[in-house]
């Protein structure tokens, strides 16, 4: 990281690129007593806005922020810990009497590793990033100077002095130049050193030492932030990103820790043979009444069994068999519920909760169909996420074609609580 007396202090990136972050204007034409750079902007300053994008460009650059002579080290104990966080090396210098004296300043605290200089206004906060990254690939592939620039879409006028209309000026030739402007960092050195007059931009300033300067598209939400109505331009702008940020967070899957559990999936079967001796049918949670029972040391709801097995199969907790034994008493002739409420309420106790179930009913009989829905209202009910049952046979073939019980397949997703 830079050291705080400004110097390169080893770094923490190779960058070849360096953004001067002109921040010593002041405030007065917004209406605010602080310098401009340091006005609220949102739920941060004009200067920490602008900041964010420059700490986005693709290859993370060298940053040298002009601030105002009499608020360098407020500057710095602000700038310093969220470069530190975005591991970007950068340095904090006190601003002259003009833009060009700032810039300057600027330059001479560049290392010798850059080759690539941007210089950005930070009255203009909303610049995307993605127009530094532009403007600094083009200043590597043409090797001269670059400036991000808008069409002139109003008809413009040349008047005299006293409001006279003299001509009307061919607005095909003119562009609206805006801030990043890139340069090759020896042209711009070069160009300051033999410096003889104040200039508007560094565009400006560069040309008239005799090199090339070419423009590329610009951003419409790279204005400059200049009197109040400005402001409150920017503030709604920025009040936008946020809601569509937030908008987007919200529809996106939530995103778990790496530490945390995530959704899993187990698989339930369980097989009952028909009863010998005369036995009420239980099965999907529902009683089947003039169909033959199924046995078992409960009711034999092979049903609700199998999505028992597949709910802590899903969790890690074992089985069915093992959590309620065949051979306790206190289960003999128990229905389904018993089983899947209790199974609920362990995975309740283990940190996860159910997300659906899906269970294959295979046998000839019960006629599962007529109460399809039925059975996965109740079994929804209890287990508190969706059922859905479904059913097939085996066309005549093995245990459960010969009409000798009945095989119920389930599948679970659980989801930590």
């Amino acid at each position: 990281m830079a050291s705080p007396s400004g110097g390169y202090g080893g770094g923490v990136n190779d960058s070849t690129v360096a953004v001067i972050v002109v921040a010593a204007g002041s405030g007065t034409r917004l209406g605010h007593p602080e310098p401009k750079a340091l006005v609220p902007l949102g739920d941060d300053t004009i200067l920490g806005v602008a900041l964010d994008a420059v700490f986005g460009m693709r290859d993370t650059p060298f940053v040298v922020v002009v601030a105002p002579a009499d608020r360098v080290d407020e500057v710095r104990e602000r700038c310093t810990p969220r470069a530190a966080a975005a591991s970007v090396d950068l340095v904090v210098v006190a601003g002259g009497l003009t833009r060009q004296e700032s810039v300057a300043r600027g330059i001479a605290e560049l290392p010798r590793e850059i080759e690539v200089v941007l210089v950005h206004d930070a009255a203009r906060p909303l610049a995307p990033s993605a127009v530094f990254d532009e403007v600094a690939a083009a200043v590597e592939a043409r090797g001269r100077g670059i400036v991000p620039g808008l069409p002139v879409v109003d008809t413009v006028k040349r008047v005299d002095g006293e409001g006279h209309v003299l001509e009307t000026v061919d607005r095909s030739e003119l562009a609206a130049m805006q801030t990043p402007q890139g340069f090759p960092r020896e042209v711009l050195e070069s160009a300051y050193a033999a410096a003889g007059a104040d200039f508007t931009d560094d565009a400006a300033l560069v040309a008239a030492a005799g090199v090339p300067v070419d423009v590329v598209p610009g951003d419409a939400r790279a204005f400059k932030v200049t009197v109040p109505s400005d402001l409150h331009r920017a503030e709604q702008l920025l009040a936008d990103r946020a809601a569509t940020r937030v908008a987007a967070e919200r529809s996106a899957p939530r995103a778990l820790p790496a530490h945390a559990p995530v959704p899993r999936v187990g698989t339930g079967i369980d097989v009952h043979g028909f009863a010998d001796d005369p036995a009420p049918l239980w099965l999907a949670g529902l009683h089947w009444p003039g169909e033959r029972g199924l046995s078992g040391h409960s009711d034999g709801d092979a049903v609700a069994h199998a999505i028992c097995d597949a709910l802590l199969a899903a969790a890690g907790l074992g089985d069915i068999g093992g959590m309620f034994g065949t051979d306790d008493p206190r289960f003999s002739g128990a229905h389904g519920d018993v089983f899947l409420a209790e199974t609920v309420r362990r995975l309740a106790e283990a940190g996860w909760r159910v997300g659906n179930v899906s269970v294959q009913v295979v046998g000839n009989r019960p006629k599962l169909a007529p109460r399809r829905a039925e059975a996965e209202a109740v079994l929804t009910r209890i287990v508190g996420a969706p059922v859905s049952v479904a059913a097939t046979t085996t066309d005549g073939l093995g245990f459960t074609g010969r009409g000798e019980g009945v095989t119920a397949i389930a599948s679970a997703l659980v989801l930590p609580a």
